[in-house]
């Protein structure tokens, strides 16, 4: 469901984006949902061999900022195959990149999975929420 979720928000985001932006032109809804879907497929395949040495580089001091890099990259890639979606520059991808980051810390924060709160990625407040 979270999944489903991510996507959905990240199309609603490259979507909302291209409407504000002039540089960014995605032509309808269907479109920006193919965009997020082959987005997230490409950060799972590709995304981290692209982010590995990048973080060793910096020490792993910047991962979110590399993340946020890689995420423009892959947006700029996806301009390339795409007819139906364009992006003119890398700003604006790094924009959109920045956005989807935030959206996506915005999903996790508010509808932790099980494993997020085990891990301690975020703290549920359900033990602490005892009636008696």
């Amino acid at each position: 469901m979270n999944l489903i979720l991510h996507l959905l928000l990240d199309a609603a985001v490259i979507f909302g984006l291209a409407y504000l932006m002039p540089q960014v032109d995605v032509k309808n809804f269907g479109t920006a949902l193919l965009i997020a879907v082959v987005l997230g497929l490409l950060n799972f395949f590709v995304g981290w061999i692209i982010r590995f040495p990048l973080n060793l580089v910096t020490f792993f001091l910047l991962t979110g900022i590399v993340r946020i890099v890689v995420t423009a990259i892959l947006l700029k890639l996806i301009d390339n195959f795409l007819d139906s979606f364009t992006i003119v520059g890398f700003w604006p991808a790094l924009v959109i990149a920045l956005a989807v980051a935030v959206a996506g810390m915005l999903i996790d924060r508010s509808a932790p999975t099980p494993e997020m709160v085990e891990s301690g990625y975020v703290a549920s407040l359900i033990p602490y929420l005892r009636i008696g």
